[in-house]
């Protein structure tokens, strides 16, 4: 969107001027996060975790190439090289636990961001692009924690590979092909590390690639804000640096604070222990599971305990679990209401609370073992979770009444209208 209140970049030295006409790096970024960016005035502290989200992916990437100089990509000594890094290299050990838990803080920051684009409708016109982005960088993001994660190559890693590699084989005909070129052979083995280990290294730059394209996308409308109001002047704005950048400091600053303590003090909370016993295809562990934050569509896939006609449950199971998160591709034309913004729509604030405590339910459940009463509950939570975006939201757009919105974002923050603002 262009701002024509927004402050101009300019240069102020030679070299800076000789390098706006050259290549406008530094006025790219002046316009982005800086000074040259307008952003609502508004914002509340759950615009914050966008920022949280992409410093925890620089260090992913930065750890993740630090790890990659020492690590071998063959089964047979794949684990003895992660113990070696550990006990070693320099350092070695406190870049690799920041690896492991920096990507469940990424997951974290990525799914208050998600529910935020949810609750406050930042899925809507004209913000479709932005979120679709946003869905690809997730779907991305899961790749790649889903190979990062057998490259350890413990129990639970082999094991993970296996199965997850296995969901392909349920689709017809090509499932079997597909799993075979994903695995190069019929197992998990040399081949499929070496395989994993590429592509885990290539998609953090894909992603980066993404979300320079999604921050491309944010700038074109503008940011969304809690009242869902579109901006109407300069009075409803404020520069995004010093404002936002200092309000995201703070966020930041708090969440490397319980990223290290988790790091030095409980490095290993959010693993699973089986991950320390080497790979052993003829041994299989009790209960099999992936990270915890797979844990709901794991829950989805395990849903399914029957064929249904002709269609086996193996491939229900996985259908269900890849449409749980394709099915957000559809969100801005399943929810029609006109207003942004569930602060402002009271029975959506009702059914957003539940759809939350339905998606915590199946995380509990897809980290429990696959018996009774979780595989029930499951399912239950399952139904729910795709009537609420395939039923619920069409209806309550057509059907709710929603609450007045304010003229301005100006009238929200200060209490007066517009025209009296200052």
């Amino acid at each position: 969107m262009s701002f024509p209140w927004a402050k101009q970049y300019t240069p102020t030295t030679e070299f800076g001027q000789w390098m706006d006409k050259q290549l406008p790096l530094p006025r790219f970024v002046y316009n982005s996060v800086g000074a040259g960016y307008p952003a609502p005035r508004n914002l509340n502290y759950m615009w914050n975790f966008g920022s949280m989200a992409g410093l925890f992916l620089v260090v992913q990437i930065v750890t993740g190439i630090i790890l990659a100089m020492h690590y071998a990509a063959n089964a047979t000594i794949a684990f003895d090289s992660v113990e070696h890094i550990m006990r070693d290299v320099n350092s070695g050990w406190m870049i690799r636990y920041a690896h492991a838990n920096g990507a469940s803080f990424f997951f974290i920051a990525i799914y208050l961001h998600i529910g935020r684009g949810l609750f406050y409708g930042s899925y809507k016109a004209p913000r479709e692009m932005l979120w679709l982005l946003g869905v690809v960088i997730y779907l991305l993001a899961m790749a790649t924690a889903f190979m990062g994660y057998v490259l350890p190559w413990g129990q639970m890693s082999f094991w993970g590979a296996k199965v997850i590699t296995g969901l392909f084989e349920a689709i017809p005909f090509i499932g079997k092909p597909i799993q075979e070129l994903l695995l190069g052979g019929f197992a998990p083995d040399n081949a499929a590390l070496n395989r994993f280990f590429s592509l885990h290294y290539l998609l953090p730059f894909v992603i980066v690639g993404v979300v320079i394209m999604h921050i491309w996308a944010l700038h074109i409308p503008g940011s969304n804000n809690p009242t869902g109001v579109d901006v109407k002047g300069p009075q409803d704005t404020v520069p995004f640096h010093p404002y936002y950048t200092a309000k995201d400091g703070w966020t930041i600053g708090l969440a490397l604070i319980f990223f290290t303590i988790l790091m030095f003090f409980l490095p290993n909370a959010l693993g699973h222990a089986d991950n320390y016993i080497p790979a052993n295809p003829l041994s299989t562990p009790a209960h099999i599971v992936p990270e915890w934050y797979f844990w709901p569509w794991y829950a989805i896939l395990r849903a399914f305990t029957f064929d249904f006609l002709f269609i086996p449950a193996k491939l229900l199971g996985v259908l269900a679990m890849f449409s749980a998160i394709l099915v957000w591709f559809f969100l801005p034309w399943l929810d029609k209401s006109p207003v942004r913004s569930g602060s402002f729509r009271p029975k959506f604030k009702i059914f957003f609370v539940i759809l939350v405590i339905d998606v915590l339910i199946l995380g509990y459940c897809g980290g429990a073992p696959a018996e009774e009463p979780f595989v029930m509950i499951s399912q239950l939570a399952a139904a729910y979770y795709f009537a609420h975006f395939l039923i619920i939201l069409p209806l309550l757009s057509r059907l709710e009444k929603p609450e007045p919105l304010p003229t301005s974002i100006t009238e929200s923050v200060t209490g007066k209208p517009l025209t009296t603002a200052s």
